[in-house]
């Protein structure tokens, strides 16, 4: 069993960076075993896949939105994954939840479903 939590959410000015963890207890992340994604979920609107980190490799995948903005990475010591979010508009707004699978393929990386374990999230708001 995997329990995820995610941190580093808070309200920014547009222009400005935020730093999100994923923290896992449970199991490690440490030995890249779990592909890990995040998404996002604003009001009323379909959650929606933001950036990925794939099982067994640094290989990385974001949403057209978020590419050249957000990075996601591991931080093996803290048994976590980091998304990295530079250039905050808007439009990013959102509840940012992070998932791990064990399972996922490289086709399957933006889709829920694919995903077994979810942390609870956390706000993001960037006002303009």
């Amino acid at each position: 069993q995997v329990q995820l939590e995610e941190s580093g959410g808070g309200l920014v000015q547009a222009g400005g960076s935020l730093r999100l963890s994923c923290v896992a207890s449970g199991r490690t992340f440490s030995n890249n075993a779990y592909a890990v994604a995040w998404f996002r979920q604003t009001p009323g609107k379909e959650r929606e896949f933001v950036a990925a980190i794939h099982r067994w490799s640094t290989n990385s995948y974001y949403a057209d939105s978020v590419k050249g903005r957000f990075t996601v990475s591991r931080d093996k010591a803290r048994n976590a994954v980091i998304l990295q979010m530079n250039s905050l508009t808007p439009e990013d707004t959102a509840v940012y939840y992070c998932a791990a699978g064990a399972s996922v393929i490289t086709s399957q990386l933006g889709s829920q479903s694919a995903y077994t374990y979810w942390g609870q999230g956390t706000q993001v708001t960037v006002s303009s």
